[in-house]
């Protein structure tokens, strides 16, 4: 049985939604799955004052929180942000920054990598934030397993480098939930093949 470790920050929900599927699917392909909130950072005061922000943080609030141990019992990791910029969010930077010291004992090597973004625009920096993630991962010495255009459904998200939704035109729809039952099946084929 595959161990895989699904590991995402989320500020109103996308992310979040995008993680639970890619669990479900996985645990239906018979996989033992972890699925973890990275922690808030932000302050409380600053969650607070929007809405949408302050909603989602109430509804996951006694959800599991990431920790990297997480990490290190898994075969397969993936990893989701919004974007920021281009970037990953600064709470799921936070949280790569506590792996130092697996990293130093190479405990996050030889696993299977792979991520996922939202961006309120298309073309919102979704490509360079999942890049991002998979220079992490290299720095890990993970294995980086993309999607490619391994399945027809990648010609209709167009995103060869993980799965990516864009929350300002419909968010998790159909075709997004078909590209990342697609690359949560592609992680845990390749994991199995490795172990």
């Amino acid at each position: 049985m595959t161990k895989l470790s699904i590991i995402y920050y989320s500020s109103y929900g996308t992310a979040h939604e995008m993680a639970s599927r890619l669990a479900s699917t996985a645990e239906s392909q018979g996989a033992e799955v972890r699925l973890r909130r990275v922690r808030e950072t932000a302050p409380d005061e600053v969650v607070q004052a929007v809405d949408g922000w302050a909603a989602h943080a109430a509804s996951v609030a006694d959800q599991p929180v990431a920790e990297p141990a997480d990490l290190a019992w898994a075969d397969a990791v993936i990893m989701g942000s919004g974007t920021r910029y281009g970037h990953v969010t600064s709470q799921l930077q936070a949280f790569i920054d506590t792996l130092g010291p697996l990293w130093q004992e190479g405990r996050l090597a030889d696993k299977v990598y792979a991520a996922f973004t939202s961006s309120q625009t298309l073309h919102g920096g979704q490509e360079s934030t999942i890049l991002a993630m998979l220079t992490t991962f290299c720095h890990f010495g993970g294995i980086i397993v993309p999607p490619g255009y391994t399945d027809q459904t990648k010609f209709n998200d167009g995103n060869p480098y993980g799965v990516g939704v864009v929350t300002g035109a419909g968010g998790v729809d159909d075709t997004a939930n078909t590209a990342l039952d697609h690359l949560v099946t592609r992680v845990l084929t390749i994991a199995q093949r490795l172990s």
